[in-house]
Order: C-alpha cells, then sequence, then structure tokens
C-alpha cells in the first residue's frame, strides 16, 4: 500500500463554523477519572461505575439482557441477573458470535476503517452511555444501530462509534451489541415449532430490549426517555428502517435517522426456512435432536451459517449496480417478516402506519460502492470502458440512455467519477423511495441528504465512500483521521453534520444557523442538502438519473 503523506495530511483551509460549542471543562477537572465516587448511577439491575473524562461521563458494557447461550439461544431475550454492589462498567462488552470480517486482507480497506472485531461471546447483551451529566436535565437520547448488514459488527467495531464529542454537545448517546447473524436471525419456526416462533428476529428483539432499557434507565444517565431518536448506518439503518415497522418498538422510538440503510425489503418465512434448514443440514441436526441445538459449540453454528449461506445465496451480478432496497432480501441474514414481529417489508409498498408520526431523516454518500481501494488505475478509467460497463448491464438503447443522463448529471465529470455514481445509484434510488413513502403519509416530515465530501486520503480515490460520513456524524473527524485526513476542513464540515443530527433528535428538524435553509423533502421537490465544502440545497439532484434507471 503507497499513501501519499500530500494527501493523507491535505486540508482546506479556515477553521470554519462549529456550532454550540461546549463550555470548556473546569480549571481543576482531572482530563480523565475512574473513580466509584465520581461517576456512579443506578440501573434496574444494580449500581454501575464508569468514568469522567474532559466533562463526558462514560459506561461501557452495560447488561441490558442475560446471556443468549445454551438454554438461550435462538431464544427471545431475558431480563439481566441483578448484582449487589457496584458493577466496573469501563471497558466495552464482549460482541456477538459472527463470521470472520472478510476485509483484513486488504490493506487499504483495512488502513481506513481501522476495525476493532472484539471478543466473541452469546453474553453479548451490553449497553455503552456517554452523557454530559448525571442529573435529571432529561437530555435527547440518541441511540446507535450499528453496521455490519444483519450479519457482522459491533457497537466499538469502528472509533468512529465513540459518542463522546456528541454527548459533549449536550445529548446523551447509546450504543449497543445484539445478535448477528445465524445466533440472531436463523428461522427455526418451520423445524422446531412454536418454542422457536421468535428465532427468525432474535437480533431485533435485543434491539427493542435495549430500547426498553433506555426507557427504563436512561433518567438516571441524565437523558429524557420520551426524546429518543434511533440512527443507524448500511445494516444499522436496515435495523432502524425495519423497527419502523415493528408494534413493539413504536413507543420506544420518536425520531429516526436511515444512513445508507434504506433497506426496504425484508425476506418472508418460506425463504428464511430454507437458509435454516440448509444450516440444520450442516450440522447434521433434525427435528429429532434439535435440542443438540442448545448443547454444540456456538463456533459450529456459526461455521455452518457461513457454509449454507454460500450454499443457498448466489452472490450479485457483478455487472450492474446491487439494488440495495432489496439488500435484505437478497443477503443471507436479516429479519422475517412473520406477520407478528414484523407484520410487513417497511416501506416496500409504502410507509409504515405503526411509526406514522415519526419524523425521518435518510440519505447516502455519493459513491458508496464506487471502485477505489486498491485499484490506483481506476483514475484512467475511460469513457469507452464505461459505455461498455452500461451497456452490458442494461443493453445498448437503454445503457446509452442511462449514459447520457448521468453525463448532463455532471457536466465535466471524469468517466471514473460517473463510473463511481452509477454503481451507487441503487442506494440513492432505495433512499428516494423511502423518502417518497413517508412523505406521502403526510403525517410527520422526512429530510434527506447526500454526503458528497471526497477524502483526500489514499489521494482521493475513495471519495464519499460507504461509511465516509460516519466521522462526520460522531463529530470524530480528528479520532478518525485514517479516514477523513483530520484537519480543520473536515473538523468544520463536521461541526455542521453532527449539529444537524443533534437538531434533529432535539426537535424532529435538521436545520441550524450553520446551514442553509434545509426544506422538508416532497416527492415534487425532491429538496436534498448536500453536505459538501460548501454546503447546498439541490431539489432532486439525481431525478433524471434515476428516471432513466428506472
Amino acid at each position: 500500500m503507497t499513501i501519499a503523506r500530500r494527501s493523507l495530511l491535505k486540508t482546506v483551509g479556515g477553521l470554519g463554523f462549529h456550532p454550540r460549542l461546549p463550555a470548556a471543562a473546569p480549571a481543576t477537572a482531572d482530563p480523565l477519572i475512574a473513580s466509584s465516587a465520581v461517576a456512579v448511577t443506578e440501573t434496574g439491575s444494580g449500581k454501575v461505575r464508569g468514568f469522567v473524562r474532559r466533562g463526558v461521563y462514560t459506561f461501557r458494557g452495560i447488561p441490558y439482557g442475560a446471556s443468549t447461550g445454551k438454554d438461550r439461544r435462538f431464544m427471545p431475550p431475558a431480563k439481566p441477573a441483578p448484582w449487589k454492589g457496584v458493577r466496573s462498567s469501563l471497558t466495552y462488552g464482549y460482541v456477538s458470535p459472527q463470521e470472520p470480517r472478510g476485509h483484513w486482507d486488504k490493506d487499504e480497506v483495512a488502513f481506513v476503517y481501522q476495525w476493532d472485531d472484539g471478543c466473541q461471546n452469546e453474553d453479548c447483551l451490553r449497553v455503552n452511555v456517554w452523557t454530559p451529566g448525571l442529573d435529571n436535565r432529561e437530555r435527547p437520547v440518541m441511540v446507535w444501530l450499528h453496521g455490519g448488514g444483519f450479519s457482522t459488527g459491533s457497537a466499538h467495531d469502528m472509533k468512529t462509534y465513540d459518542g463522546e464529542n456528541l454527548a459533549r454537545r449536550g445529548v446523551v448517546v447509546v450504543s449497543l451489541n445484539h445478535r448477528v447473524g445465524v445466533v440472531g436471525f436463523l428461522n427455526l419456526a418451520q423445524a422446531g415449532g412454536g418454542k422457536y416462533a421468535a428465532s427468525a428476529n432474535a437480533g431485533m428483539l435485543d434491539i427493542i430490549a435495549a430500547l426498553e432499557w433506555v426507557r427504563d434507565n436512561i433518567r438516571n444517565f441524565g437523558g429524557d426517555p420520551a426524546n429518543v431518536t434511533v440512527f443507524g448506518q448500511s445494516g444499522g439503518g436496515g435495523k432502524v428502517t425495519a423497527l419502523m415497522a415493528m408494534p413493539q418498538a413504536a413507543s420506544l422510538f420518536h425520531k429516526a435517522i436511515v444512513q445508507s440503510g434504506s433497506m426496504l425489503h425484508m425476506p418472508g418465512p418460506d425463504k428464511t426456512a430454507i437458509l435454516a434448514g440448509a444450516v440444520l443440514r450442516e450440522l447434521g441436526i433434525t427435528q429429532a435432536n434439535l435440542a443438540q441445538l442448545h448443547s454444540i459449540p456456538v463456533e459450529r453454528i456459526v461455521a455452518a451459517g457461513i457454509a449454507a449461506a454460500k450454499a443457498v445465496f448466489p452472490s450479485p451480478d457483478p455487472s450492474k449496480p446491487f439494488d440495495f432496497g432489496r439488500h435484505a432480501e437478497l443477503a443471507p441474514w436479516a429479519p422475517t417478516v412473520d406477520g407478528v414481529i414484523l407484520p410487513e417489508s417497511p416501506f416496500a409498498e409504502a410507509a409504515p402506519a405503526v411509526s406514522e408520526k415519526v419524523p425521518l431523516l435518510v440519505g447516502s454518500t455519493r459513491t458508496e460502492f464506487g471502485i477505489g481501494f486498491g485499484w490506483p488505475e481506476f483514475e484512467d478509467f475511460t469513457l469507452g470502458e464505461l459505455t461498455r460497463a452500461m451497456t452490458k448491464a442494461y443493453g445498448q438503447e437503454k445503457g446509452m440512455r442511462v449514459l447520457d443522463a448521468f453525463r448532463r448529471g455532471h457536466p465535466g465529470a471524469k468517466p471514473c467519477d460517473l463510473f463511481a455514481v452509477w454503481r451507487s445509484s441503487s442506494m440513492r434510488r432505495a433512499v428516494a423511495q423511502q423518502a417518497a413513502a413517508k412523505a406521502a403519509q403526510g403525517t410527520a416530515p422526512v429530510y434527506v441528504y447526500l454526503f458528497a465530501w471526497n477524502t483526500p486520503v489514499l489521494d482521493g480515490r475513495i471519495r464519499s465512500y460507504h461509511c465516509a460520513e460516519l466521522p462526520f456524524v460522531f463529530d470524530n473527524t480528528d479520532r478518525c483521521d485514517a479516514a477523513t485526513g483530520g484537519g480543520p476542513a473536515a473538523r468544520a464540515l463536521a461541526a455542521r453534520v453532527s449539529e444537524s443530527w443533534i437538531s434533529f433528535a432535539r426537535t424532529g428538524n435538521p436545520n441550524h444557523e450553520g446551514l442553509p435553509r434545509w426544506p422538508e423533502f416532497t416527492t415534487q421537490s425532491g429538496a436534498t442538502m448536500i453536505f459538501d465544502d460548501p454546503c447546498a440545497v439541490a431539489n432532486a439532484p439525481d431525478r433524471e438519473e434515476l428516471s432513466a434507471l428506472a
């Protein structure tokens, strides 16, 4: 891997706007305090001790559920056992058993994302909390749902997920681990009957249990249980989307933010039962000895899930953009539309009535899936190569129509830039569909964004890649300089982006004084905030391109 130092550190002059700068910590405050006398509060299961850093109280790894191992495998989450005394909550908890991350062998990808895979264990139902104070201020609460599809990831697998800087701006931030992959979404109802009726959605029930924990405990952390925003990116955005269609979650959150995660179609029980059958065959388990699922090592179950997924789910066609709106339906692990826990596929036909009063903020990055990691020659991509790619995907007539629409939408763009935007177009189509369905409800506002800022890291090749907005949302651009390059330009944009998320969490409206006026999205206007340097509002900036693709 070759990374130009000049490109990595490149910034644009000017400190720019930074709204609502937090008050400086008292001069006598220690930069880091981990003391039971300083950061102790009560939960429904017992007292917890965290630590204080630069005025923010942090608690990590607090149980919100019991272990999901052995007899609790594939079951709905149970309450954690209470404890006596004060439980130390200084470090993150276990992560859900899951398949190995598939990108560590890709040097540039690992450099930018800088994952922490954590330690796997079935006792993984944990929350983390960052708060400005253990008082009765009742601040807005922002509950973060991590990415990784429904298959991998955790609340601390990326440095950017740290909530300290957001909390310093006056909100309470919560993140959580839940069951993923085969242990969270294995549909055993057909094989095991009523005992396993909820197994296909166990991972989502974990999230609901965490939201119930927030409802019952967050006042003791200075938060307002009546003002909770769920937000997530990629698979986390898919989880937010699913929650919006789940009756059990309806009273547990009040606003929703979907970042590059508009997964609008969820699979039905017949489809997920096929995958479950393949897993059982891999394990040599039948209905007669199904109870063995509760005694074999979880590592064997994870391995069987990986093998079954490869056998049942074909790889997507690499010659055309992946249909992201159907990502959950086309991926191995996802919630199941069972008619009870998840009664409908969210936003597939219309916005779910159960969340009709919940304001929605939804968007994506400009070049989610553009090619750039590990491919410097991508910059020399030619118009002829672009033409051949589009005509191969759609045929001659439609391919040329699509190419013309993208060239008109991005005048002067290089072929590699057009290719990167085109490869990401399915995400924009899913965002537009989700926003239009929500706007058609007419009962709560919807706001749409496009994160278009291109990172200077890796010579700028990766542009506004999938996850590019995360350091800006969490106001962690310096902490995540391997992703942003760090410096004042990134910091100024982070102030604008993060303040929009905070404003939305407070009021359901992302507007603030550091941005141009951000109108609500309507199907007529298609108003979209473009987060870039500078930020600007555009009406339906990709309508012609999406129309050509339809």
